[in-house]
């Protein structure tokens, strides 16, 4: 099969599960959006389970460039104040040009809920996240132990969501409408307040 067409369809796949959400992935739906003719998602995906798989895939690829890209600059914020401006960013990339990719990745978690074997390939984006985050904080000298990892990680995600619906109240309400103050107060919960 050709590679770059079935990307293409891939990321259409993506694009469609962020835009219409669940219901609204079908081959028709992929099609449309890649600009195929009728009938090629189902030629490459046969049932909506292969479809979801390879979205689920490409997300899991999109995060392992990510992930690299990250590595690739070295090893990360050596003090609080970079680690801060780090997670802001990533929380403003959430809520900015990430968002279709959070979204499809909120739908995929979703629908995992309903088929383990989704769950257990989304898995070890969840679990990187715990090793990537623990050793963020273990280079910017902060504690560093699975505990805090845990705790930061779990924060993050819970962010999500919320970024997500961009609703004013619930920014507000939770301090994400300052994500800049909203990263570093997280790490003065996590790790303990900043000692001048």
């Amino acid at each position: 099969m050709n590679q770059d067409r079935r990307d293409r369809l891939r990321d259409a796949a993506v694009a469609v599960l962020a835009g219409a959400g669940g219901r609204g992935l079908t081959h028709r739906a992929v099609d449309a959006a890649a600009g195929v003719p009728p009938g090629t998602a189902k030629n490459y995906f046969p049932s909506r389970d292969t479809l979801l798989r390879a979205v689920a895939e490409r997300c899991l690829e999109r995060y392992r460039e990510l992930a690299g890209a990250l590595a690739a600059a070295g090893s990360g914020p050596s003090d609080r104040a970079g680690l801060a401006a780090l997670l802001a960013g990533l929380l403003r990339d959430v809520a900015g040009p990430g968002r279709p990719r959070m979204l499809a990745y909120q739908e995929l978690r979703a629908e995992a809920g309903r088929r383990p074997w989704l769950a257990g390939l989304l898995d070890p984006i969840d679990a990187a996240d715990f090793a990537v985050y623990g050793g963020l904080l273990a280079g910017a000298g902060l504690p560093s132990g699975a505990g805090y990892a845990r705790t930061l990680t779990l924060a993050l995600h819970g962010v999500i969501p919320h970024l997500l619906a961009g609703s004013p109240q619930t920014l507000a309400a939770s301090g994400l409408d300052d994500l800049d103050g909203f990263a570093r107060d997280l790490l003065d919960r996590v790790c303990g307040e900043e000692t001048p």
